[in-house]
């Protein structure tokens, strides 16, 4: 097993480099597939569902069952989409982001992976709910808004994230509260943003900003600055999200596959960089408690036709089940 510290890439992006160094160029098989992220972006065909959220909580039984139907199917079918009308405000949003794009502390992964391979990317990573939980010792002190913008935009993301979960518990035919139970409740379900900062890369066509993978928390919530770079795995090729404006995109994670029995999708993504423009991107992943809480399908989701597919883990043991996994097996072309 090799470690290798690694340098920040914005210092590499920025130091006039033309080619990049090896331990960032992907293996031959997964070359064959990384295109240009405009081009790509461009492409006609499948495209990520764009859910409205504006009567997720309508008094109107019959359209608010339309909503969640809609919901339904983008869970089952494609296990992300993009957010409109989510109720957060969006000049929070545009705080969010202002406050984020000026932080100085910024790291890079290690690389301890057998091949010693790395991502073309920079990251920020804290934890920003319950707020009892939160050590406000590693959040950045300037700008000073950060504190503030990023707290509000947790506190009502949780609200949005108890929104969906209710309507994804109910469309399995559970209680609204069973699934927001089942990762934790209020007081365990954590928040972790991680701030994604892709730099402008000179061979982008040899890269990737994020490898495969598919989240393992339960919701993974995304915004980003408007630069494509997203790609989901559908029906065995790689498709280029598009941006789209004042929306917020919502993977379903590992955590919710398992507890629906694979009934709701934990799709396979990565980031592809480019040569014109950073990206940056801001992700909460709402994640159960490591130790606490046992992951299996839920037992009025598990029949003798739909056995479960998954065996019980604690949160803990399903991240170590899928770092062994993946030192074992490679990634689609």
């Amino acid at each position: 097993m090799t470690t290798v510290v690694a340098a920040r890439v914005e210092s590499l992006a920025s130091s006039g480099i033309q080619s990049i160094p090896k331990e960032y160029v992907r293996p031959e098989e997964e070359l064959a597939n990384i295109g240009n992220v405009f081009e790509e972006e461009k492409k006609e065909g499948s495209q990520v569902p764009t859910i409205d959220l504006k009567e997720i909580d309508s008094p109107d039984e019959v359209v608010r069952a339309k909503c969640h139907e809609t919901l339904k199917k983008a869970a089952q079918e494609w296990g992300v989409m993009n957010l409109v009308n989510h109720g957060i405000p969006q000049d929070l949003i545009d705080r969010v982001k202002k406050e984020s794009g000026k932080i100085q502390g910024y790291g890079s992964k290690l690389a301890n992976n057998a091949s010693g391979q790395l991502e073309w990317e920079d990251y920020f990573f804290h934890l920003v709910f319950p707020e009892n939980k939160r050590d406000l010792s590693i959040w950045p002190k300037t700008p000073s808004d950060y504190i503030e913008a990023t707290s509000e935009y947790a506190r009502q993301l949780r609200g949005l994230a108890t929104k969906i979960l209710g309507a994804l518990s109910l469309c399995l035919g559970l209680e609204e509260g069973r699934l927001e139970k089942e990762v934790g409740g209020m007081e365990e379900l954590l928040l972790q943003l991680k701030i994604n900062y892709y730099p402008i890369c000179p061979q982008p066509e040899l890269a990737l900003g994020v490898e495969a993978h598919t989240d393992v928390s339960s919701l993974t919530f995304l915004l980003h600055n408007m630069v494509p770079g997203l790609q989901l795995y559908y029906e065995g090729k790689w498709i280029t999200a598009k941006c789209v404006p004042d929306s917020i995109l919502m993977h379903i994670g590992d955590t919710i596959e398992i507890l629906s029995n694979g009934k709701y999708k934990s799709i396979l993504h990565r980031g592809l960089v480019n040569k014109e423009k950073v990206r940056i991107s801001w992700a909460v992943f709402c994640e159960p408690p490591k130790e606490k809480i046992i992951l299996k399908p839920l037992p009025e989701l598990v029949t003798d036709a739909e056995p479960a597919l998954f065996p019980p883990r604690t949160f803990a043991q399903h991240i170590q089940h899928k770092i062994f996994r993946k030192s074992q097996e490679g990634v689609p072309n």
